[in-house]
């Protein structure tokens, strides 16, 4: 999975915001914000990442059981869909 072109992820301080640019912005109007693993999500998908090396990541890098990894990754997913390239 990749995030469509067009999705800028800032950081601002301790906040991590989403933001579009140019003709993603006619499609998205407004800003997402995100916590710490949504942004790390959200940097790995930037690299092309599957669900399944999402949710390893996720394993990886935070403390957390194998089932509210996958949980909190489909949420994430299902929340920025409209981001995500078909």
């Amino acid at each position: 999975m990749k995030i469509k072109p067009g999705f800028m992820l800032r950081q601002l301080g301790e906040n991590y915001v989403v933001v579009a640019l140019g003709p993603a912005a006619e499609e998205f109007k407004g800003i997402i914000r995100l916590n710490p693993a949504g942004a790390f999500l959200w940097k790995r998908l930037g690299d092309g990442a599957s669900e399944d090396e999402l949710v390893a990541a996720l394993l990886g890098e935070y403390d957390v059981d194998e089932a509210a990894a996958r949980a909190d990754t489909a949420k994430f997913l299902a929340d920025i869909a409209d981001m995500l390239e078909a």
